[in-house]
């Protein structure tokens, strides 16, 4: 009898035990799921809309993106832009409003391994200092590109400007390029490219005479005055600093830095250097 109550409790203890774990593991919360974004999910500014891989590597190609740059990516989503930046050597920041995606992103670049050189930060792109960027890539709406445009065209001249599918308006690109359905990619496989131009608007002092230029975005018009004739200039153009035009079929390349300019002149040929002020005396004359 002894042995039979003993068993009994025993028998007792071991159900009362196992009930109570079973409790304890139904009270004890789930593990959390990863975070995972929905194509075309509302953000603050637009939808998310990842850019396919084949196009990111032509923004990249675009702009020539090396170890020497810094790549901002405004509204970086899942990171992919900024990944493939950092796994080219280039240090690269995605700004992201969605803190989920700020965590996604990041831990897509330590699987990758460049989480030395990719970065990404919660913030508000309209009010982000991206000045220091090299590269600046974007996959955002027209009405933003163009909210976002006079900054950019703040930025230094050289910066090179990215975007997938949406253009800056009346500022035409300097190049595009396209990805293809064989490379994967379907919907949204073209790449605008820009460079943000040096700004020389205005009348110019040269030693022969006064140049007066008109800009619009890199392209510009005007006039050479050489004593009382009056030439207009042809052929225009900026690519960041660097400046190129003909005059009366003289062609004057050169460099932009703030108000001066200064390059050579081919007619013919005969070469020679030429060099300009803004709003100061006339230059002395260079050999």
């Amino acid at each position: 009898m002894i042995a039979l109550r003993f068993t009994r409790r025993l028998l007792l203890t071991l159900v009362l035990s196992l009930t109570a774990a079973g409790a304890l593991a139904q009270d004890k919360p789930a593990a959390p799921q990863a975070y995972e974004p929905q194509v075309g999910q509302a953000g603050k500014d637009v939808v998310w809309v990842p850019t396919p891989q084949a196009l990111v590597d032509r923004m990249m190609g675009l702009a020539r993106v090396t170890a020497r740059d810094y790549v901002i990516d405004l509204g970086s989503g899942d990171g992919r832009t900024v990944i493939t930046a950092a796994k080219r050597g280039a240090r690269a920041l995605g700004i992201e409003y969605n803190p989920d995606m700020v965590e996604l992103s990041q831990r897509n670049a330590a699987k990758e391994g460049v989480a030395d050189k990719a970065r990404f930060v919660k913030a508000d792109l309209f009010e982000s200092d991206f000045s220091q960027a090299t590269v600046i890539t974007m996959f955002l709406l027209p009405d933003i590109n163009l909210k976002l445009r006079p900054k950019i065209l703040d930025l230094k001249p050289g910066t090179r400007i990215v975007s997938n599918s949406f253009t800056m308006g009346e500022w035409k690109a300097d190049r595009t390029a396209e990805a293809s359905e064989k490379e994967g990619c379907t919907s949204y496989c073209t790449a605008y490219f820009w460079v943000v131009p040096a700004k020389v608007g205005g009348t110019w002092q040269l030693p022969q005479g006064e140049l007066a230029l008109k800009q619009e975005f890199q392209m510009i018009t005007g006039t050479l005055k050489t004593g009382d004739t009056i030439t207009p200039i042809a052929n225009g153009r900026l690519r960041g600093s660097e400046i190129s035009f003909a005059a009366g079929g003289t062609q004057y390349s050169g460099r932009v830095s703030g108000n001066a300019m200064e390059g050579t002149t081919r007619s013919g040929a005969n070469s020679g250097k030429w060099s300009a002020t803004r709003g100061g005396a006339k230059p002395a004359p260079k050999g």
